[in-house]
């Protein structure tokens, strides 16, 4: 399997100047967060953790409500700092960041901030995946791989459209769209048009959610049966010009 950049294949470990690529860039984002950190007031912040369930969420939600009225920009920073960093390095957990976004922000706030964040995460692991990321990708996911260059090589001519597809549907995980595209050669400006505008969508469901979060029993909650059919119809509209196309051709 061969993509532009030569053989797909592992090469592990990484090189030098590979891990210390990686290694300057998670030293960027310790100092941000660290700024954040040091222009905050002085205080008791042991609840400044990871949410890793609604509880969590709930906990950081009730102290950052008035952080957030207060110091505004800092919330902001550090906010964007951590989902950025999370979608860097594949960190799970970025739903609860868009909960709390809702929470915090509110709806149409709420929606551009997860939008931006988690495009610019995707970007950052899009370019980071392109230095070090190939044998992680190959060795985690070989067959997913596989079969997203097979639809990626027989789709460029309407690659926009099914990048749109995958980012609107959950066909394939967003966190191996981020770490495989530039791996299969997709190219990045086709790689963020379809993250910008396809992740809206479900921003938006997570965010609207995030604002009743009492009301959230689970994370299962976030995306019933019509919430997915709904994503999938948005989904098919997006490759449907492909697949007219191809019909007539």
């Amino acid at each position: 399997m061969k993509g532009k950049g030569g053989h797909v294949g592992s090469r592990f470990p990484l090189s030098s100047w590979e891990v210390a690529a990686a290694s300057s860039v998670l030293l960027g984002f310790v100092l941000g967060l660290l700024g954040v950190y040091l222009t905050m007031p002085e205080s008791d912040y042991s609840f400044l953790k990871l949410p890793r369930t609604l509880e969590d969420l709930q906990i950081l939600r009730d102290h950052l409500e008035t952080y957030t009225s207060d110091y505004t920009a800092q919330v902001l920073v550090g906010y964007c700092v951590v989902y950025i960093f999370m979608q860097t390095f594949m960190i799970p957990g970025t739903v609860f960041m868009s909960l709390l976004a809702g929470a915090l922000f509110g709806v149409f706030k709420g929606v551009a901030l997860v939008v931006f964040t988690a495009t610019a995460g995707a970007s950052s692991c899009y370019f980071l995946s392109k230095l070090i990321g190939r044998p992680l990708v190959f060795s985690l996911w070989p067959d997913k791989l596989s079969f997203f260059q097979e639809q990626v090589a027989r789709r460029r001519g309407g690659l926009l459209n099914y990048m749109l597809f995958l980012r609107l549907t959950p066909t394939l995980p967003n966190t191996f769209i981020n770490v495989a595209s530039p791996i299969v050669d997709v190219p990045y400006h086709i790689f963020f048009l379809a993250t910008l505008i396809g992740l809206v969508p479900a921003a938006y469901v997570t965010v609207k959610a995030g604002i009743a979060l009492g009301e959230l029993q689970s994370i299962g909650d976030l995306y019933d049966f019509n919430s997915i059919a709904t994503l999938f119809l948005i989904g098919i509209v997006s490759i449907t010009p492909t697949l007219i196309s191809k019909s007539k051709s």
